[in-house]
């Protein structure tokens, strides 16, 4: 279940995957005899366009012969530096979970666990001999609904089970009181990305519109109805879903924190929202008792009141059929389904001509329903002590840049620079994984249960989420799994989290020189640091509380940096007629931005410590600072089909590879004059923008 309410902030290395279908057992074979993906080396020089002007286009120039060498596979929607890695990881988790789905007494609880979701996830024989039979009994209780009143009971279910028909509901700290863990309702209940798929005009987002009623007229007559009555169904549906979208927020006014916290009383909510029985609901989810809660969008609530009055039970149960079939993981379903969503979600939106072997696709929900039993297994035989020993220095080494770069600031006053110090100080940095693994001993699998296991999967980490709610934070926590290819900076918890599927070359390199590590994996480390002062994180103090720790000056000074930012990425055209949403992106345009800087300044320092002399040139030619630029460029190597562009544009707050590129050299004048550039090239511009 969505943990609601929570703004940690990930880097995203990785494409968008999507659903992905059958002849699993071919495929599996086949892949258990390849060897496993080699990883480039920290620095690749065969990606190099040396006829590209560095000054002119540095993305370019440092990835100009990625996409001839490495073409888009097939299932895959992108393909970059972080994919490779994350295909790489894929294989040893592939190889890890064949092991363990051997029926064998001697495996631990938890390779009993993985292994036997994996092997039902794989026995594509059984789901599709079992049809719908297993979603039989909640498509009857759906039939069974006789009165609106009974609609609560049913909700409560479906939350529990990571359908968030009508709205989402889930546990978060509290904004205010970091050390609290409190409920919170929010917003949902469409199926396209988010609302503006609904309202936004053009042919693009028109044809959109029709592919997903067409979408859902498929599905329903897959489900039984007759064509005609599935396509007057869909038109419901689709409108049902235009009115919810209607009344919610926006994604860009989503990501301030102060218009997404709205604690109130019980009363209140059933005050705005009396159509649903509140203190059944939370009954019903098992939620231990309490007083206040986290209204996210008290305006979306009162609308959601007025449509469940207004729209009838039959377009209401239709609904709530098309909720349920939405949110079951397609691998559970029958073949034609599992086709049909990929259709929609996978070539549609992201312009993916095939879908994923199902070995890679059940890797992948292993890892989602059981991850840190998966990362315990994972992390023993592909991360080792030098491993998190050599990162943990860097992270040091880049937070004590952080602090040297807050008293460097000429505009900002000594009062706020020392509250920026203490929040500093208290960030906590969590390495490779986390101290204690979670305890799946309650949840059960059962060997050739496909859909059971997801679903009790999504039961058990619903149950576990929601007991949170009155106890004590646990500091400890993760929000990532071992094996991912990510990074995240929590501002609740105020702190950083580089997973050990994310510590690999070429992002990190052990046999790389200092500049390529700097420039790969320090770059991340800054990148998640700068979230904790980016215009969502500076919003947070050091202990977790959203509160305002600036003075009204720094504060309007802040803000003038940043709206350069915007207006800078504001003006990058992503694909087509899209241009990027600079205020959608500023809170990962900033940490891109200050996170090179303090990776910068992190290798600086540690060159002067190592007596490494700037100005030789390395085996590629380059000079110590040209490399670590060189590097950092790598990092997002990559090619992108245009409908992914356009998808990413449109829901995704990170800008394009390109842009995270070029948008952040040049704001670099060190790197400018690294390569020579002049000012006024377009990689060294007269006026450049710097937050941090």
């Amino acid at each position: 279940m969505k943990k609601t309410g929570m703004f940690a902030v990930g880097l995203t290395v990785t494409a968008l995957l999507v659903a992905c279908g059958p002849h699993a057992q071919a495929q599996a074979k086949a892949a258990s005899a390849e060897k496993i993906t080699q990883l480039p080396p920290g620095l690749d020089e065969q990606w190099i366009d040396r006829s590209a002007d560095p000054c002119t286009n540095f993305f370019q120039y440092a990835c100009g012969n990625f996409a001839k060498l490495n073409p888009i596979p097939p299932d895959m929607p992108a393909y970059g530096t972080g994919a490779i890695v994350y295909n790489h990881t894929q294989e040893v988790l592939h190889a890890l979970l064949e092991k363990v789905a051997a029926n064998d007494p001697s495996r631990t609880p938890n390779e009993q666990k993985i292994g036997d979701f994996y092997a039902s996830c794989m026995d594509v024989d059984a789901i599709h001999a079992a049809g719908l039979k297993p979603l039989q009994p909640a498509l009857d209780r759906i039939a069974a609904l006789k009165d609106k009143k009974e609609l609560t009971d049913l909700l409560a279910h479906y939350q529990l089970v990571n359908v968030n028909a009508f709205f989402s509901y889930g546990e978060q700290q509290d904004f205010k009181d970091a050390q609290k863990q409190i409920a919170v309702v929010d917003q949902g209940g469409l199926g396209l990305p988010e609302r503006d798929y609904y309202l936004r005009t053009g042919a693009a987002a028109e044809k959109t519109r029709q592919q997903y009623v067409q979408h859902i007229t498929n599905m329903l007559k897959l489900m039984g109805e007759p064509e005609d009555k599935a396509a007057s169904d869909a038109t419901k549906i689709m409108a049902l879903e235009t009115s919810l979208a209607k009344i919610s927020m926006d994604i860009t006014s989503q990501r301030d924190p102060k218009n997404v916290y709205h604690p109130m009383d019980k009363a209140q909510l059933v005050e705005m929202a009396p159509e649903i029985n509140w203190t059944e609901f939370f009954e019903r989810t098992g939620t231990p008792a309490f007083t206040e809660l986290n209204v996210a969008n008290p305006e979306f609530f009162k609308g959601l009141n007025t449509l469940l009055e207004s729209t009838d039970l039959d377009t209401i149960k239709t609904y709530l059929r098309w909720q349920l079939i939405n949110s079951t993981p397609s691998y559970t379903l029958p073949e034609a389904m599992d086709e049909e969503t990929f259709n929609f979600y996978g070539r549609d939106l992201s312009g993916q001509p095939q879908q994923r072997a199902r070995w890679k696709r059940c890797v992948s929900a292993t890892d989602g329903a059981l991850g840190e039993a998966v990362g315990e297994v994972y992390v023993k035989a592909n991360f080792t002590a030098d491993d998190k020993a050599r990162t943990v220095q860097m992270v040091h080494d880049i937070e004590t840049a952080m602090g040297q770069d807050i008293q460097s600031l000429d505009w900002m006053s000594p009062e706020t620079k020392t509250k920026a110090e203490t929040k500093l100080s208290m960030v906590a940095d969590k390495i490779g994984y986390p101290d204690h693994f979670r305890d799946y001993s309650k949840l059960t699998i059962v060997r050739g249960d496909a859909l059971g296991n997801a679903i009790r999967a999504s039961e058990f980490e619903s149950h576990r989420q929601l007991n949170k709610i009155g106890k004590p934070v646990d500091r400890g926590e993760w929000g990532m799994t071992p094996p991912t290819v990510n990074a995240y900076y929590d501002p609740s918890m105020n702190d950083i989290n580089f997973p050990a599927g994310i510590l690999q070359s070429p992002l990190y390199d052990p046999h790389a020189d200092d500049a390529e590590n700097y420039g790969h994996v320090g770059a991340i480390v800054g990148h998640e640091l700068t979230h904790g002062f980016d215009d969502q994180g500076r919003q947070f103090d050091g202990n977790g509380n959203l509160i305002d720790w600036w003075t009204p000056e720094d504060a309007k000074k802040f803000e003038a940096k940043t709206d350069c930012e915007v207006k800078e990425y504001g003006s990058f055209t992503a694909v087509d007629d899209v241009k990027i949403n600079g205020k959608l992106t500023l809170g990962e345009n900033t940490a891109d931005n200050g996170g090179i800087r303090l990776a910068y300044e992190a290798f600086l320092a540690d060159a002067q410590r190592k007596g490494i002399d700037l100005n030789a040139k390395d085996k590629y030619g380059y000079t110590p600072v040209q490399e670590f630029f060189v590097a950092y460029g790598q990092s997002w190597c990559g090619n992108q089909r245009p409908e992914s562009i356009r998808l990413q544009v449109q829901t995704d707050p990170h800008s394009p590879r390109e842009f995270r590129v070029n948008g952040v050299v040049q704001n670099m004048p060190e790197m400018g004059q690294a390569f020579g550039c002049k000012t006024g090239q377009p990689m060294m511009p007269v006026n450049a923008c710097r937050v941090w």
